[in-house]
């Protein structure tokens, strides 16, 4: 950026003023020659300046629930739930009636007067405010709300407890300040239709019916912002408290229910033939075909007679949502994977991974469970043991994928290969953001970009073994260069730090910053530390935060503790901003016995140069100008080295670690 404008004195601004008033009393002054502008000087390089906290963040420091190393500060805290839910589900009219008592323990030093629950599926209310297109099937029917012994009015009366719905949030008055250590009980009652396909995340197809978001949830409340109770507004994604929940799920006999938790009655809702095949989990590596297509349905699959009812309690803890899915159109299949010890007792565990799909959607997924069994492996072994019991896999509604805790929900036509792919992804979002419980809707990346990296790891066989990440920085180069595809604008590079529902619509900035980008910049990361480095302070990241709320600072403090360096100048170009970088290898010069590499620096992101000097006679020399140069402000450098043997080619970053966007320059060959 060039020079600004200096500021005008205001003394003179009043005499300019004074003489332009007085004007009509003066003869017309003889107008001065034009003045020639100055040519302009050559713009300095930008230098990232600090990452600054936010004043949320800063304080929860100051009062010691956080710190600046990345670990949770001594003073710590987050809220509790217990949900205890009933619902009923009627396929015939795709309608969903439910119940829930909740003990809202309130572990914060401060004193509530209001609550804030999310009411998702107020999302598609015909008046809901929503950032992408969703069927209206007109949101939640809330018959009654209660707290502290109390029913609540929906009409506020002066000093009078009562709730107000607005949008996919109601804010609830309590009848009694809730004091700190202190605990509420709230009851409420409501209903709605499940949408049909076409919402972005649950709904039905007439035969598969997946609940997710489906339940009054309480907000979170946390030491950073305090009450996050932002609109649902189908973009964004969630932030949610940790919780333990008791689920009773009534559906007609002959559906198989999925869903997150323990099954406490297996005896009541399943036939003996199915809780004969699941009594002991296969042999790891093993598949066992719990139900199969003859075996559907009442009687056969479920107990019950065709025409009754099954209620399917279940039970979890400390997880930080509860979703479902049920279908009489379902096979089951399971197969079982070891992971490491994930509880402390010096053993290994088993994880058994339920597949639940309808054979008539292609014979891939009969490979399901094994596929997902594969996935659960992948991540246990690169980051940490997955800690719960099962993981289901529950295919129908969806195009793409969507997770909840202990299962995922995925549709579509699908091959082995895609199959495996999109299953990687959503299994990885149990690390991310199910046990490490970020903020989904202000940081994006924090979860989906994070995943995306550690899942093109388990991809990389698939990929050249030259360029492991090149459809990612593809995909990020085609959009920060330009900002087109295919001859058709489709808007600019958006940067990361942003709230989820503030991306420009119909663009695809958010997928663009959210995944491809987030993944590009720690393979980034790997350049600059080296893989051991960035996957230890991954795995520290995922330690310190297991089942609490990471800020995106507590992130960037984390890898900045673990590597034992100040990286902010690298979160500031590529997290804060949407600099680009473009390094360029100008020229050599040969003189005598030495030879001169001209670097130059021409984009405005600051990273080292790491260059490959290949000889004659094979001989491959690293050069390397350290970033310090660039962050002082230089946008060329030159390197020494010797003539002989011959110089043949110099390339920068011959390993494509860096998303240069334009690697024609960064190669020199003798003509």
């Amino acid at each position: 950026m060039g020079p600004r404008p200096r500021p005008r004195p205001i003394l003179a601004t009043l005499l300019a003023l004074c003489a332009a008033a007085c004007a009509s009393a003066r003869p017309a002054p003889v107008a001065p020659a034009p003045r020639v502008p100055a040519p302009l000087a050559t713009p300095e390089r930008p230098r990232p300046y600090p990452v600054f906290e936010t004043p949320g963040f800063r304080r929860a420091v100051e009062r010691g629930t956080r710190t600046r190393t990345g670990r949770p500060g001594p003073r710590y805290w987050q809220q509790y739930a217990r949900y205890r839910i009933t619902a009923e589900l009627d396929p015939a009219t795709a309608r969903l009636s439910g119940a829930e008592t909740v003990r809202y323990l309130n572990r914060s030093p401060d004193t509530l007067a209001t609550l804030s629950i999310h009411l998702y599926q107020n999302a598609n209310a015909p008046t809901a405010m929503r950032d992408r297109f969703v069927p209206a099937t007109g949101g939640v029917a809330l018959t009654r709300v209660a707290a502290q012994g109390q029913e609540i009015p929906a009409r506020a009366a002066p000093g009078r407890p009562y709730y107000l719905v607005t949008g996919t949030v109601a804010s609830i008055r309590l009848p009694h300040p809730l004091a700190p250590g202190d605990s509420a009980e709230l009851e409420l009652a409501w209903s709605f239709t499940v949408p049909p396909v076409g919402n972005p995340r649950m709904g039905t197809d007439g035969e598969v019916f997946f609940l997710g978001y489906w339940y009054p949830q309480l907000a979170v409340y946390d030491d950073v912002n305090g009450w996050q109770a932002d609109q649902y507004m189908t973009n964004a994604e969630f932030y949610m408290g940790y919780a333990d929940y008791d689920v009773s799920l009534t559906v007609p006999a002959g559906f198989l229910v999925a869903a997150t938790g323990t099954l406490r009655n297996p005896a009541d809702v399943l036939s003996p033939r199915t809780r004969q095949r699941i009594a002991s989990p296969p042999a790891a590596g093993g598949l066992v075909r719990v139900v199969a297509p003859a075996e559907r349905g009442a009687g056969r699959a479920t107990a019950g007679a065709p025409g009754g009812k099954l209620t399917w309690r279940w039970t979890a803890s400390n997880v930080r949502d509860f979703a479902w899915g049920t279908s009489d159109r379902y096979v089951w299949d399971a197969a079982a994977v070891e992971v490491p010890d994930a509880h402390g007792d010096g053993r290994p565990d088993t994880v058994v991974v339920n597949a639940f799909y309808r054979p008539e959607k292609g014979t891939s997924w009969n490979r399901w469970a094994s596929l997902g069994a594969r996935a659960v492996a992948f991540f246990s072994r690169e980051l940490w043991p997955y800690p719960w019991p099962h993981m289901d896999l529950v295919e129908g509604i969806l195009d793409g994928g969507m997770e909840y805790p202990m299962a995922t929900l995925i549709g579509g036509t699908r091959d082995s290969t895609s199959l495996y792919g999109v299953s990687l992804h959503e299994i990885g979002h149990m690390w991310f953001p199910m046990m490490v419980g970020s903020d989904e809707k202000r940081h994006s990346w924090q979860d989906e970009g994070v995943n995306s990296y550690v899942d093109d790891i388990g991809l990389k066989e698939a990929r050249p073994a030259s360029d492991p990440f090149g459809a990612d920085q593809d995909g990020y180069l085609e959009l920060a260069r330009v900002g087109s595809a295919d001859g058709e604008w489709i808007g600019g590079e958006v940067e990361l730090m942003r709230h989820g529902d503030l991306y420009p619509p119909l663009r695809p900035a958010f997928g663009a910053a959210t995944y491809t980008k987030t993944a590009v910049v720690l393979h980034m990361l790997d350049g600059l530390l080296g893989a051991d480095v960035l996957h230890r302070a991954l795995r520290e990241y995922g330690r310190r935060w297991m089942y609490r709320h990471p800020d995106a600072y507590d992130f960037f403090n984390t890898i900045d503790d673990v590597a034992g360096r100040d990286l902010d100048w690298f979160w500031r170009p590529w997290f804060f901003e949407t600099w680009t970088l473009d390094q360029a290898i100008a020229g050599v010069d040969a003189a005598g016995d030495s030879a001169t590499i001209h670097v130059e620096d021409r984009g405005l992101a600051p990273m080292p140069a790491r260059i490959a000097v290949t000889r004659a006679d094979g001989r491959v020399d690293r050069v390397e100008v350290p970033v310090e140069v660039w962050l002082a402000g230089a946008r060329r450098h030159d390197i020494r080295v010797a003539a002989a043997p011959a110089i043949t080619r110099v390339e920068i970053d011959p390993e494509r670690f860096f998303p240069d966007v334009d690697r024609t320059n960064q190669v020199w060959t003798p003509r």
